[in-house]
Formats: structure tokens, C-alpha cells, sequence
């Protein structure tokens, strides 16, 4: 195939210069974030998801259900909000519930019956009830046991009569003082009953609560409110684990299950979220796969109603349940990630998403949008939203300090924070965002993606923004700038983020020995990247790999070390490209073995954007040509062309660094527009390296440090560029090569049957 370049290719190149022209245009409007309006519609301050927005609006005018699918980060739960808010709006005194659901006791101990009825007539005649209660109650006659107490206190008595007389009588006849002894043993024994009668009756006037026991049967017959919209007018519940106690609802444990102290049905009974709210928002999805709760859901949305039951253990309210229906007619709002939804649409043929397209819509959230006028304008807007509500957070947190202390009071408590001195004229105050801090944004959203587009993941931007303001406020800076988005960037790295950064820095010293211990021929620096799980960002670093041809062995190409099956089928891709060219040049094949080493490449390697860079290192050590280890390559090979990857910007901009001594990099030619992000607030002028065009960026001010990236279509542009070889020249040094193996491999095999014939000849003189 050719290999050369046409015009239009020239232009096109060029035209990638253009961008940050074509950026600044897209944000002439203004000068800073200051001229930015704030939409008052709450569905417009969700950015990138106009698919979604529309979707919720006709959703809403139809009261159906709705599944938003998509990465974290890109606004789920956001539009949630503003579904309910849509509908609060515009049919909330509609749909929101009016009835109070009341509960009483049904057949037996062990059912429960529900009403629905006007809270202010149930109010009322459950206070009539009440009254009802109290004045039989105050009609029943206090616990007493007076009539066991007479007696005793008459017998004492006369007891007593009886003792003093004995004692006037023993005074003139001595044997009377006995019957003063008896009558006054007597009497004191009365005593002691009327004293242990008395102390049992309080006993049980204080213990049976007295009147209210007579009246305990009636108290338990009397209605109670599970549900009333006057104190929860709540139009959506946001379900985080949904479970057949929160969502359906259940039967209280009851302490007192004995005597005529246990507790009714009715009185343990309590609601969940079917019941009471109009939206239910399940945030994960995979949470109600986890509980098991997906079948009972699918049986409610189909029938919207259900049957209270008990739990399924044996403790108490096990047998507990409902004799008739509850009402479930609810607007059921999801979110869930696409590994989620591989498993919904396998479970049970799919039967939930067809319940949702039933009566809503499935959502596909946006991972990435083309960067056009309107989308950058809304990156702007999305910044203004982020800096008004840090605006709102400082006047939570320090609004009380400022109004009793001031500027200084405030200044004087964030040096605490800070531990240094902070200029007098100190403002905690936000600062607008500049154009020029703003394109930053636009150019990390680009960053984050590939294609011309920008990430939607919006989430980990949050938080650029936020520290972006504090370094500005520390700063004492009118606006926010371009360097200030630049260093809470660096600040702001996930886990995996901080893993390649350590890498790097593993990667520097690596390369330098690599570099001054051998001759770069068969190295190659490859270019990889990690996956952020949490952000969806892409982490670019180097990946130095050392290949080998030795001639003769058995015909194969070995990897090893931790690698994935798509590295592996690479691996092979490149054997069969490097064969077949072979065989293209009519140069003679004597069979080789092949290896590929991964230096220190500890993590493990999956993917196919190193092949290209495996075929420069095999055609480096077949034809002993060097590699210039100051430029990275990155491509997936697929016979002689080179095909796009992911994550080149990320790639690219990781060997960027200037003490990482790289100085370009070759790229696939359809990845041209993921560079467009790395010209923004940089000096670049166009480069052409033979027939290979390029863009070289200059990395410091005054035109220093100049990194060229070259946009290659085939392995014969990579070719020239790491190893400054024409198609022609590599041809030539594979043929001549092929042939010096060729000879030599029949050289060895003349050698071998002479040895053997010489063998066999002595074996025959010994016979003799």
C-alpha cells in the first residue's frame, strides 16, 4: 500500500493548529465567568445530557418510570432531583398523596386492616373515640379492697377494747393479765393484715394502672395513623438499599407477648416507601439485585398494590399480615451502571427494563459530547453553578464569623488554617474564572476523552474547580488563571493517578540506564495508560519494552509476564505482519523465535496500542538498527497500517515532562484530533519530518523544550521517524539479513551431516 501523504493530509494537520483560535471564538462573549446567567429552569443546570433532559420532560407530562444508565459522575443523580422538582412543579398537588392511611386491628391477632381517609375527619373522630374512652374510663369505680379491710380493722378493735379492759381486771385479780397477753397478740396481728391488705391494693392501683386496665381492651381497638400527608408531603423517597422492610414496609417487634400486656397488630404496624411517596429514586440498582428484592418489585409496579406481610423468620410478626391492600401507584426512578444493566437484561428475559419501557423510558447517560459552541457554553455555565455554590458554602461556614469579626477575623482564623501569614487585604470571597481558565476546563475535558469530544464525567472537575478558587483566594488573585486550574490538576489525582505518577518517576532513572547502558537497538518506549475505576480518567505513562529475533529457533513469538489475551493476539499480529513482509521482499524465511519483554512492567499489560511499538523493536534487532529513545510511539498494528487508540492525550501528555528527557512522539494518524487539547495556552509551530507532518509544542516560554508529535499512517512513517530508515532502506537490510540467516543456517546443517557422516564412516572401519 502507499505510504504517502496527499495535500489534503497537509491541510488537515494545519488545521489542528487552528484550535485554540477556534476555542477562543467559542468564548468571545466574555471575559470572565462574572457574564455568565445562571438558568432558572433546574433541568438546565445539568449539563451535556440534553438526550436525558428531554426525556425527563416527556416522562414527567406521562407520570412514567425512568432508568438512567451511565458512568458515575455524569449527572444521575442530578437529573433525579430535577424530575422530582419537574413534577413537583407542574402536577405535584396533584399526584402528592391526600389520604392518611390508617390501621386497625383485623380478624385475629395476628391481621391488620388498612383505611384511607380525609386526616382532619380521621382526626376527628379518632379524638371522639378517645373522649369516648376517657368517659368510660372515669365511669368505672376505682380498684379497691375496703370490704377486706373492715372486718380486720373491727376485729382489731375490739381486740383492743378487749386488752385494756384485761388490764383494769388483772389489777384486782392477777390471772386476768393472760387474757391481756392474748387479746393484745391478737390485736396486733390484726394489724398487720390490714397493713398487708392496704399495701396490695396500692400495689395494684399503681402496677394494673387502675381504671385504664378496665379499659384496655376498648384502647386497643382504637384506629392508628401510619401515614398522614400533613406531616410527610415528601414527593420523593430516595431508597439507597432497597429491601422488603423499607420499600413494603413490616410488623415492629413486640416485647410484651404474654398476658393482656402484648401490643396489637395495629400499633406495631409501620409503612414503607410504596405506601407514602409518590417517586420512589432507587439510586443503585445493584443494591436491589444484592437484597433480592427485584421479583416483589416487578409484582408491585405490575398490579400496584400488595399485600403487608410478615418477616420470613420465626421471631416476632412472623405471621403478621394484612387483610387487604395497600396502594402502590409509584413513579419508580433508577440509575445503574452498565454491568448492572448486562445483568437486567438477562434476569428474567429482561422483565424489568420491560416494565420501565412499559410506561417510561431507559436513559443513556452521555460519556462524552462533541466540543462545539454550545457545549463549551455550557462548561462555562456549569463552572458559574460550581462557583455560586462555593459561594453558598463560605457563607454557611464563615457567615457568622464575618458578621461578628470581619475581614480580619476571618483572615486572622484562615492563617490558623493555613499555618502562614496571609496578605492584610485578604478576601474569602469567590473569584470569577478567566477565559483563559476556562479554556483549561475545556482543554481537561478533552484531555479525559478522545475523538473531539469531552468527558462527561463532571465529578472529579468539582473538585479542580473548588481548589482552583482557594489557590486564587490564597493568591490574592483578582480571577482564577490558567495556572491555578494547572495546579489543582496536579493536586487532584485518584488513586490510580497517583500509581502512574509514582511509575513515572520509577521510569525516569529506569530510562536513563537503559539509555547509557545500551545500544537502543531493540528498545522501544511505548506508551500506556491506566484507568481511573471511580473518575473514568486515563493515566498516561511510559512503557520501555526490549524485543529480540534470534534466527533458527522455532518459529515463534513469546511474551511473557503478566499479559492479557488482546496483548497476546497482538503479539501474534505482529509476527504475522513482520512474516509477511518477509515474503513480500522475496526475502527467504529460515524461521525465528521471537521475544517480547515488557521492562518491569510489574501491573501487567492488556490491549493492542503497543504493537506498533513490538514491531519497531523486532525490525530494530532483526536489521540492528537503533531506536531513538527520546520519542514514545503508541498504535494498533494491523498489517502495515496503524490504526487509532485511547487515551493518546493522556499518553502524550505523560512524557511531556522535561526531566523525563523524551523529545515526541509518534501517534496514529486517525488519533490527529486528540492533540488539538495540548495546544491550548501553548507556543507550537507545524513540523514535517521527510514525508511524516507534525506539530511541535514548546514546553517552556520563549520557544524552549520543543516536544514534536508526528501523525503516522503506516509502520514505515514510524520507521523513519525512531529509527531514520526510508520503506526502501528497512526492505533492503530485512533481505540482505534473511539471506546471511539462510547461509548460515545451511552452513550449519552442511556442518552437522558431515559430523555425521564422518561418524557413520568410523562406525563402519570399527566393523572391519
Amino acid at each position: 500500500m502507499s505510504d504517502v501523504y496527499n495535500d489534503n493530509d497537509y491541510k488537515w494537520i494545519k488545521e489542528l493548529m487552528l484550535y485554540p483560535q477556534t476555542l477562543a471564538r467559542h468564548l468571545d462573549y466574555l471575559e470572565d465567568t462574572s457574564q455568565i446567567h445562571i438558568p432558572s429552569d433546574p433541568i438546565e443546570k445539568v449539563i451535556f445530557q440534553d438526550n436525558a433532559k428531554k426525556a425527563i420532560r416527556k416522562i414527567a407530562q406521562n407520570k412514567g418510570h425512568m432508568l438512567m444508565v451511565g458512568k458515575p459522575g455524569t449527572g444521575k443523580s442530578m437529573l433525579a432531583g430535577m424530575f422530582k422538582h419537574v413534577l413537583d412543579k407542574s402536577l405535584g398537588e396533584y399526584i402528592r398523596p391526600k389520604s392518611a392511611i390508617a390501621a386497625y386491628p383485623g380478624k385475629d391477632v395476628n391481621h391488620v386492616r388498612f383505611a384511607y381517609a380525609d386526616p382532619d375527619r380521621l382526626d376527628k373522630y379518632i379524638a371522639r373515640v378517645r373522649e369516648q374512652i376517657e368517659t368510660a374510663k372515669n365511669s368505672v369505680d376505682e380498684f379497691s379492697l375496703a370490704d377486706q379491710i373492715a372486718p380486720v380493722k373491727k376485729a382489731k378493735k375490739y381486740l383492743l377494747w378487749a386488752a385494756g379492759l384485761s388490764i383494769a381486771g388483772g389489777i384486782f385479780y392477777p390471772p386476768a393479765f393472760v387474757l391481756t397477753g392474748l387479746t393484745g397478740i391478737g390485736a396486733i396481728f390484726m394489724f398487720i393484715q390490714e397493713n398487708n391488705t392496704s399495701v396490695q391494693e396500692k400495689i395494684q392501683r399503681e402496677a394494673l394502672g387502675g381504671k385504664s386496665v378496665s379499659v384496655k381492651h376498648i384502647v386497643d381497638m382504637v384506629p392508628d395513623v401510619l401515614y398522614d400527608p400533613r406531616k410527610d408531603a415528601r414527593l420523593m423517597v430516595n431508597v439507597s438499599e432497597p429491601n422488603s422492610k423499607n420499600m413494603k414496609g413490616g410488623f415492629r417487634h413486640d416485647p410484651y407477648q404474654s398476658g393482656s400486656m402484648y401490643t396489637p397488630i395495629h400499633k406495631r404496624t409501620y409503612l414503607g416507601a410504596h405506601a407514602k411517596a409518590p417517586i420512589i429514586y432507587i439510586d443503585e440498582l445493584k443494591t436491589l439485585i444484592k437484597t433480592r428484592y427485584m421479583s416483589s418489585l416487578l409484582e408491585i409496579m405490575q398490579n400496584k398494590q400488595y399485600i403487608l406481610e410478615g418477616g420470613r423468620n420465626t421471631g416476632s410478626g412472623a405471621a403478621d399480615r394484612s387483610e387487604n391492600h395497600l396502594r402502590a401507584d409509584n413513579i419508580i426512578i433508577a440509575c445503574c451502571n452498565h454491568d448492572t444493566l448486562r445483568h437486567l437484561q438477562e434476569e428474567g428475559d429482561g422483565a424489568f427494563l420491560s416494565r420501565i419501557e412499559d410506561k417510561g423510558e431507559i436513559i443513556q447517560m452521555e460519556n462524552a459530547v462533541p466540543e462545539n459552541a454550545e457545549h463549551i457554553r455550557q462548561v462555562a455555565q456549569y463552572i458559574k453553578q460550581e462557583i455560586s455554590n462555593l459561594e453558598k458554602d463560605f457563607e454557611h461556614t464563615w457567615g457568622e464569623v464575618f458578621a461578628k469579626e470581619g475581614h480580619a477575623g476571618v483572615r486572622r482564623r484562615s492563617e490558623q488554617i493555613y499555618g502562614k501569614r496571609l496578605p492584610r487585604d485578604y478576601r474569602l470571597k469567590v473569584r470569577e474564572f478567566s477565559r483563559n481558565a476556562v479554556t483549561e476546563i475545556v482543554k481537561e475535558l478533552r484531555c479525559r476523552s478522545a475523538d473531539g469530544k469531552m468527558s462527561c464525567i463532571l465529578r472529579p472537575i468539582n473538585g479542580i474547580i473548588k481548589t482552583a478558587e482557594l489557590d486564587a483566594i490564597v493568591d490574592n488573585s483578582e480571577l482564577v488563571e490558567p495556572e491555578h486550574i494547572r495546579s489543582a490538576i496536579r493536586e487532584h489525582i485518584s488513586l490510580e493517578g497517583a500509581v502512574s505518577r509514582e511509575i513515572i518517576e520509577n521510569r525516569k532513572d529506569l530510562k536513563k540506564y537503559i539509555t547509557s547502558m545500551t545500544d537502543s537497538i531493540g528498545y522501544v518506549v511505548g506508551l500506556a495508560v491506566i484507568n481511573s475505576s471511580s473518575s473514568g480518567q486515563m493515566f498516561g505513562q511510559p512503557l520501555p519494552i526490549h524485543c529480540q529475533i534470534n534466527t533458527g529457533g522455532s518459529d515463534i513469538i513469546t511474551a511473557p509476564g503478566k499479559i492479557g489475551d488482546i496483548a497476546k493476539a497482538a503479539a501474534q499480529n505482529v509476527r504475522a505482519s513482520i512474516k509477511r513482509l518477509l515474503r513480500r521482499v522475496e526475502a527467504p524465511y529460515v524461521g525465528y523465535e521471537m521475544h517480547i519483554e515488557y521492562i518491569q512492567a510489574h501491573g501487567g499489560v492488556e490491549g493492542d496500542s503497543a504493537s506498533v511499538a513490538m514491531d519497531v523493536g523486532l525490525i530494530s534487532d532483526y536489521i540492528q538498527q537503533p531506536v531513538n529513545q527520546k520519542y514514545g510511539i503508541t498504535g494498533s498494528l494491523t498489517g502495515d497500517i496503524i490504526l487509532a487508540v485511547g487515551g493518546v492525550t493522556e499518553k502524550v501528555r505523560s512524557i511531556m515532562d522535561t526531566e523525563l528527557t523524551m523529545e515526541g512522539a509518534c501517534i496514529p494518524w486517525q488519533n490527529k484530533y486528540d492533540i488539538e487539547p495540548l495546544l491550548v495556552n501553548m507556543d507550537f509551530e507545524y513540523v514535517q519530518h521527510d514525508e511524516v507532518p507534525g506539530i511541535r509544542i514548546y514546553r517552556s516560554e520563549g520557544e524552549q523544550d520543543p516536544f514534536d508529535i508526528y501523525f503516522c499512517k503506516t509502520k514505515y512513517n514510524a520507521y523513519k521517524i525512531l529509527m531514520g530508515l526510508s520503506r526502501q532502506e528497512v526492505e533492503e537490510r530485512m533481505t540482505e539479513r534473511s539471506r546471511k540467516d539462510l547461509l548460515f543456517m545451511k552452513q550449519i546443517s552442511k556442518k552437522t551431516d558431515d559430523q555425521e557422516r564422518g561418524r557413520a564412516g568410523d562406525t563402519s572401519l570399527g566393523e572391519g
